[in-house]
């Protein structure tokens, strides 16, 4: 007897800008296979391998299929089953022995975007935590420079849709590298350059996009600043700033003018590697190239000038005068697109005076003793130990016996096998979302397409229900998918357009719909309808001012840069589960020949906060003094257990408190074949 296969509609909430829409194969109530639809116009009907590998991560063995209560020492995931009733009852009452002991800020709720979708966080895990007093989480591990820099220059007006790439005479793509992170905006790229475009790249990594790009800068981390300064300097000084457009929608521009005065190609070059002659010929490429199109990703921010870089890069349009044609400007982070939905509407708890702890200080925090300690972490939408700095000092928090950790997820992460209670989560296919693009202009919704594997539960479903058991629920919270949808929506004023168009559809747009060309369809969200180049609040943010170059210290002893991009196994650290051979670390030939290092070989990654063992890649593709190690593995892609992140400082960026991950400065030697 044959199975009858059924394609149902689904939206991909992980964390990728692309928010692709798709067509899932269901049999026997299984998903057995997930590819792209063209609900989302932007998707084009393919989705990324990760995705397509989804159905290993719902049905294999990493997968939590009840509720546990640890039974073997931290770190070895060894859980003895019970049942919901039996785990929320003691998580309930942990909950309230350390609210009611030493005050709620002993509790700290660790999540960030293992989920992007609007029902599975800030909803009622933020009631929770919120009238629980519990301390609050600083999410800023990634995006904090880059969305505070958007917001104080232009108030995260929305950027250019991916389609309108197609229409650039120029593209940049800057810090990023679409090709296994946001994989729709290519196809754009490579149209653009079928009709004539030209492509600059800047990444340390010739990447596949940066093979095809008429001009690839590649810098040493940590200088993007000096270069875009140089960039915005020689605009100013050779007479190619647009003064008129400046004038009419800009505040700041002669301060920014002054900012960048000392910022000569030669000395950015100094700073940077970039050969002079190279930046003067991206320069010329941007005045004379209209439209002109800037891809901005996320690897600028990840150094000690993170923001102050992601601000710059972002001022060079309006200096340039880029704006106002469909297919000029820039692309950061759309999420800011859609603030008129309010994300913690359902929560119906408004977030308390407690104390913020930093996520890129969790280590700190968890090592902290007394009425400052954490006593009670609750890990969801999350994998700390594999994508948090300082990488050692989490893995000692999460030792701590006196440590009560409850880890909620649908699979054994790294950090779950420090749990003392696991709780198994539904996928986003097996239960309903709402969520929104942050490159593509769209919001979907989704509902489940088979029945929750074994006895996992959707998120907003079981924090309710932790409410309840804590007693801090109240008549009228929305607690069901449809009414926490509904309590989205109605925080727009377009609530009821977008409500019928998602009942229609599945899928709605923004007011200016899905392609606004800035500055004809969209402007600045700021306080004043204009852009603000050097923002007070930013300048007074910083320790010596916006735009201030903050040079590698030297003397380190560990001279090679690690850099820990993105790759095209994982999101974030998302699926990492599912590849299971070794990641070796990349070095140019120039830096492994002097080490006696060749293909294969056996190494010893280390600094002073850490060390991996794995193997060593050489790799032409990377400039000297870099060395790669990409970001998302998990403890079984190393020699060691330990990941890139073992070797990140948890030093902050210079806005918005985020994580310098290209700080981190390493020595590498020889451990043999063998």
């Amino acid at each position: 007897m044959s199975t009858v296969e059924r394609h149902l509609e689904s939206a991909c909430p992980l964390d990728c800008p692309d928010a692709c829409s798709l067509d899932v194969t269901v049999a026997d109530g299984r998903v057995i296979a997930v590819g792209g639809s063209e609900r989302n116009p932007v998707t084009g009907g393919f989705i990324c391998a990760k995705v397509r590998r989804y159905p290993e991560h719902m049905y294999g063995p990493s997968r939590l299929l009840h509720p546990g209560v640890r039974t073997g020492r931290k770190g070895a995931g060894e859980f003895h089953p019970v049942s919901w009733d039996e785990a929320l009852d003691l998580v309930a009452r942990r909950l309230l022995e350390v609210r009611d002991g030493r005050g709620g800020e002993g509790i700290l709720p660790v999540s960030y975007g293992g989920s992007n979708g609007y029902l599975s966080q800030d909803t009622t895990d933020a009631r929770l935590f919120h009238r629980l007093g519990a301390s609050r989480l600083l999410r800023t591990v990634c995006a904090a420079p880059s969305g505070r820099a958007a917001m104080g220059l232009y108030g995260k007006m929305p950027g250019i849709a991916y389609p309108d790439y197609a229409h650039a005479k120029l593209v940049v793509v800057w810090g990023m590298n679409p090709s296994v992170s946001g994989i729709h905006l290519v196809p754009y790229i490579l149209e653009a350059q079928r009709r004539g475009a030209k492509l600059v790249v800047v990444d340390p990594r010739r990447t596949r996009l940066a093979e095809r790009a008429d001009l690839h800068l590649a810098p040493r981390p940590g200088t993007d600043l000096p270069i875009a300064l140089s960039l915005i300097r020689w605009l100013f000084a050779e007479g190619r700033a647009d003064r008129r457009f400046l004038a009419e929608h800009a505040h700041g521009a002669d301060e920014l003018a002054r900012r960048a005065e000392p910022w000569t190609f030669a000395r950015a070059a100094g700073e940077s590697g970039v050969a002079a002659g190279d930046l003067e010929r991206f320069a010329r490429l941007y005045a004379d190239s209209s439209p002109a199109a800037l891809r901005c990703g996320w690897g600028p921010e990840r150094n000690r000038n993170g923001g102050s870089a992601i601000a710059a890069i972002l001022a060079l349009p309006a200096v340039a005068g880029k704006f106002g044609v469909r297919g000029g400007g820039y692309t950061l982070s759309n999420s800011g697109a859609w603030k008129e939905i309010d994300g913690l509407a359902a929560a119906r708890a408004p977030e308390p005076a407690t104390r913020a702890v930093n996520m890129n200080h969790l280590g700190a925090a968890l090592a902290e003793r007394g009425g400052a300690s954490v006593d009670l972490l609750f890990v969801y939408n999350a994998n700390p130990l594999m994508t948090l700095p300082d990488q050692e000092r989490v893995r000692a928090g999460l030792e701590r016996e006196d440590l009560f950790t409850v880890v909620f997820d649908p699979v054994l992460t790294d950090t779950a096998r420090y749990a003392d209670v696991v709780l198994p989560a539904a996928t986003f296919l097996e239960r309903t979302e709402l969520s929104r693009g942050y490159g593509a202009f769209v919001l979907q919704r989704a509902e489940a397409v088979v029945p929750a594997h074994g006895e996992a539960r959707p998120n907003h479903e079981v924090f309710a229900e932790l409410c309840r058991r804590t007693g801090v629920a109240a008549p009228g919270d929305p607690e069901t998918a449809a009414e926490i949808e509904s309590a989205l929506l109605e925080s727009s004023p377009r609530g009821g357009r977008l409500a019928a168009d998602l009942s229609r559809d599945r899928i709605a747009y923004l007011p200016e719909g899905p392609a606004p060309v800035p500055f004809v369809d969209a402007f600045p969200r700021t306080p004043d309808g204009r852009i603000h180049l050097v923002p007070d609040a930013l300048d007074a943010e910083t320790s010596h001012g916006l735009y201030h170059y903050q040079p590698e210290p030297s003397g380190s002893g560990f001279p090679l840069a690690l850099i820990s991009p993105g790759s095209d196994r994982t999101i974030s650290s998302t699926l990492g589960e599912l590849h299971r051979a070794d990641v070796p670390i990349a070095l140019h030939p120039v830096d492994a020949g002097p080490r006696g290092l060749s293909d294969g070989d056996r190494v010893r990654v280390f600094n002073g906060i850490g060390a991996v063992r794995c193997r060593v890649r050489i790799d032409a593709a990377l400039r000297p003094g870099v060395a790669f190690l990409p970001k998302g593995l998990w403890s079984h892609h190393t020699e060691s257990g330990t990941t890139a992140n073992a070797l990140a400082p948890d030093s902050l960026t210079d806005l918005a408190g985020g994580a310098c991950f290209n700080d981190a400065r390493v020595e590498v030697e020889r451990l043999g074949r063998a």
